[in-house]
């Protein structure tokens, strides 16, 4: 069974509300047909009557929550909370308005933050930028968390490396030129990331041109530097770096260029030294290797919220709202944990 199956078999398990603010996309109720279908996730799509109209012809979206921005009774709730939110920036009540009918991500969130909507899922027409600025913005870093960073859920085809070919990439979406510290915030987050959603051991290489100290470059050191803050913070977690990707993933070269690690040619998590490396490498393998790759997924945000790549299809969507009902799960889990932790 293909991890996405396994996901979301567990997603109907516990069954969340997943808000999908581009109601003026086709591909968006195509999705939401198919979601619905399978009882992956309760849907609200953030739309017109006009857009939907225009969108969704031909379509079973009847089960489907459908927002109008500018008529829902909740909107003038959603916008004293921005005003509340972005008080220190002096957003007014009009500015707040204006930007919650404008730019439906913005309202998106704010149905995330005031309990409306367990999760969102966005980007199939806009650029992680514009997906991820309102989460930042609103939805904002879960406590405890150094760094929201992103990830892609890999799982290319008869492949024998990683968890038979399924893989974390991280970062490949949000973080540009990540500090050492940084780096090891992001292997940490993406070495859970795999968990949750895998349920397998992480065995996580932080990537390089280098595999044991082979080359010389302040980027390398920058991993090596990374790789020790992680081995001092999570002792128990199984990571090793610097390593190019084909000690990482092959068995036989990795025996060759890293003897003795008991990461080398097993790894199933990649941390990638910067976002140029990262993109360029999920793209290849999505490409070339024809991999499903789900994401830019969210990791250390206070409540999942999900990108997608432009170049989407429904069946993309789908995973991706099955992967972020998943996460809303165990985000649940754990604020249950830390209520029950108070009360004792």
């Amino acid at each position: 069974m293909a991890v996405i199956d396994q996901i979301k078999k567990r997603a109907r398990l516990d069954v969340k509300t997943i808000v999908l603010p581009e109601g003026m996309d086709r591909r968006t109720y195509e999705a939401a047909a198919i979601t619905l279908r399978e009882e992956i996730a309760n849907l609200i799509i953030i739309a017109t009557p006009e857009e939907v109209e225009k969108n969704s012809k031909g379509l079973d979206i009847g089960r489907a929550t459908i927002i109008n921005p500018f008529t829902y009774e909740k909107t003038p709730q959603y916008v004293d909370g921005l005003v509340e939110l972005r008080k220190s920036k002096g957003m007014t009540k009009e500015e707040a308005y204006e930007l919650l009918t404008t730019d439906y991500m913005y309202y998106a969130c704010m149905m995330v933050k005031m309990g409306d909507a367990d999760g969102a899922v966005s980007g199939a027409c806009h650029s992680t930028a514009n997906t991820l600025r309102p989460s930042l913005q609103i939805i904002k870093a879960k406590k405890g968390t150094k760094l929201v960073s992103g990830f892609f859920l890999m799982d290319v085809p008869d492949c024998v490396y990683g968890e038979e070919g399924i893989f974390v990439f991280s970062d490949c979406g949000l973080v540009q030129w990540p500090t050492a510290e940084e780096l090891a915030a992001i292997t940490q987050s993406a070495a859970e990331s795999f968990e949750l959603l895998v349920e397998r051991q992480a065995i996580v290489a932080m990537l390089s041109h280098s595999t044991k100290g082979s080359a010389s470059h302040p980027e390398i050191d920058k991993v090596t530097q990374a790789y020790e803050i992680v081995k001092k913070e999570c002792p128990e977690l199984r990571v090793d770096g610097e390593m190019q990707t084909d000690a990482a993933i092959v068995h036989r070269v990795g025996e060759s260029k890293a003897p003795g690690s008991d990461v080398a040619g097993r790894a199933n998590v990649l941390i990638f030294p910067n976002l140029d490396a990262g993109n360029i490498g999920y793209k290849l393998v999505e490409r070339l290797a024809k991999a499903e790759a789900y994401g830019p997924l969210t990791q250390g945000m206070a409540k999942p919220i999900n990108d997608l790549s432009r170049g989407c299809s429904s069946v993309d969507i789908v995973g991706v709202i099955a992967i972020t009902a998943v996460q809303a799960q165990a985000q649940q889990r754990e604020e249950q944990r830390a209520r029950e932790g108070e009360a004792q």
